[in-house]
C-alpha cells in the first residue's frame, strides 16, 4: 500500500475517532447510564462505550463499507482484506469514575500488521497518529521524544493490571521485582494512552499482560514509529500474553525482569 493510501485510511480513522469523542465528551462527569459488568464485576461497560462505538461504525460503514471490523463491544464483522480494530473507550473505569485519562483508539490493518492508527485523548485534545511508513504525529505535527532512558534504573515504567484477582496477584510479584530496579512505576489505566505517552517520552517503557488487539493496534504503531521496540510477552500457564514497549538499550533487561 502506498503512503498516500495509508494517509487516506488515517483520515477515515481520524474522522471516526472524532465522531466517538463527540459522544464521550458531553457524557464525561455525568451520572453513568447503562453500566454493567463483562468478564468480572470490575470489568465494566456503559452506554457511553456503546454510543461511541456506534458512531465509529457509522463512519466506517459510510467510508469503508467493504472492510471488516473488530470492536471491543460489538465483536467482529466479516469483510475484505482490511480490518478496523476499534476501542471506542479505552479507560472505561477512569471514565466512569470521572478520571480524565481515557481515549478512543482506532487502527486499520492488513495481513502484515497495522497500516494506520489514531489514539484520540478527548480530555487533553491530543491526537496521536501514525502510519506504517510515516512519522508519529501529535495533533498533526511530527514529534521526536526529547529523551530516552538508556539505563533501566532511571526508567519511568508504565503498566496495567488485569481484572482477575488471581492474575493481579501474579502481577504484584512482577512489581516486587521491578520496583527496586527502575526509577518508578505508573499505572494510568488506559493502554492506548500508555503506549502513546511512552512514544512521546512521558514514560520510558510500558508493559502489560491480558491486552486485546484493540488495546494495542493503534498505540503500538505510534510507539514503533517513534523508535521504540514493541514486543510480545508470551502466554504462560498462569499468565495471559502481553506487550512490552521500550527503547532498545533497556528492553532486554526489562523483559527479563518481567518474565522472572
Amino acid at each position: 500500500m502506498t503512503p498516500e493510501e495509508e494517509q487516506q485510511l488515517l483520515a477515515v480513522a481520524r474522522d471516526a475517532a472524532e465522531a466517538a469523542a463527540a459522544e464521550l465528551r458531553p457524557r464525561f462527569g455525568q451520572a453513568a447510564q447503562g453500566v454493567r459488568s463483562k468478564s468480572t464485576p470490575t470489568d465494566l461497560v456503559s452506554d457511553a462505550d456503546l454510543a461511541a462505538e456506534s458512531a465509529i461504525r457509522a463512519v466506517l460503514a459510510s467510508r469503508r463499507p467493504g472492510d471488516s471490523i473488530l470492536a471491543e463491544e460489538g465483536g467482529e464483522s466479516e469483510g475484505g482484506a482490511l480490518r478496523w480494530v476499534v476501542d471506542p473507550l479505552d479507560g472505561t473505569i477512569n471514565y466512569l469514575f470521572g478520571i480524565p485519562a481515557y481515549a478512543v483508539s482506532i487502527a486499520c490493518e492488513d495481513s502484515s500488521g497495522t497500516l494506520a492508527g489514531v489514539v484520540l485523548d478527548p480530555s487533553r485534545d491530543e491526537r496521536f497518529e501514525a502510519t506504517r511508513s510515516g512519522p508519529p504525529t501529535l495533533n498533526g505535527e511530527p514529534f521526536a521524544p526529547g529523551r530516552r532512558a538508556e539505563a533501566l534504573d532511571v526508567a519511568m515504567v508504565a503498566t496495567g493490571f488485569g481484572y482477575d484477582a488471581a492474575i493481579r496477584a501474579r502481577q504484584a510479584d512482577v512489581l516486587l521485582r521491578l520496583l527496586p530496579r527502575v526509577r518508578d512505576i505508573r499505572r494510568v489505566g488506559a493502554a492506548a494512552l500508555d503506549l502513546c505517552w511512552c512514544a512521546y517520552g512521558r514514560f520510558d517503557a510500558y508493559y502489560e499482560r491480558g491486552l486485546n488487539p484493540w488495546d494495542v493496534a493503534a498505540g503500538g504503531l505510534v510507539a514503533s514509529r517513534a523508535g521504540l521496540e514493541v514486543r510480545d510477552l508470551p502466554e504462560r500457564s498462569d499468565e495471559p500474553a502481553g506487550t512490552v514497549a521500550a527503547p532498545g538499550p533497556i528492553i532486554d533487561e526489562l523483559t527479563a525482569l518481567i518474565l522472572g
